[in-house]
């Protein structure tokens, strides 16, 4: 698993993925339907074979927006240290509870596509990685104040 995607499960981005999969199993599997129910798969007909799928039949679509803020915020209320995650993306990651050393950081700035120029300074390297894990979030569903991405 990316460091990214450790990140986006334990802000809970990866939680709202698991119920459509575990409704959808339960839709294929015949057992336990009532006799004469119909079943699972309709057999196509002749006009519906060239017919584009309906929305019943299409995953879904909509991503389900994650608090990022108020995760963070909940987070540093529970934890004994003093933790600037707004700006200090060390913090963010001692939060969440993952691998903050440098190591951990260049591997994720790497992943995150961060410049050569940006790698070689660790202070530029941080504050570009804080600001792109935040803006990240926002682009897979997490609500980041407008503040944070700037």
């Amino acid at each position: 698993m990316s460091m990214f995607s450790g990140i986006m499960e334990k802000l809970g981005f990866n939680k709202s993925a698991k119920p459509p999969a575990a409704a959808s199993s339960t839709a294929r599997s015949p057992q336990g339907a009532p006799p004469g129910a119909a079943p699972a798969a309709p057999t196509p007909s002749p006009t519906s074979s060239t017919s584009p799928p309906t929305s019943a039949q299409q995953a879904p679509t909509a991503m389900t927006t994650v608090d990022v803020m108020g995760q963070l915020e909940k987070l540093a209320a529970a934890n004994s240290q003093k933790l600037n995650w707004r700006t200090s993306i060390v913090d963010m990651l001692k939060l969440l509870g993952l691998d903050s050393s440098l190591a951990a950081r260049k591997n994720l700035a790497v992943e995150l596509g961060c410049p050569a120029e940006k790698l070689a300074d660790s202070a530029q390297m941080n504050t570009w990685l804080h600001k792109q894990v935040l803006e990240k979030l926002a682009q897979n569903g997490g609500n980041v104040p407008k503040e944070l991405l700037h």
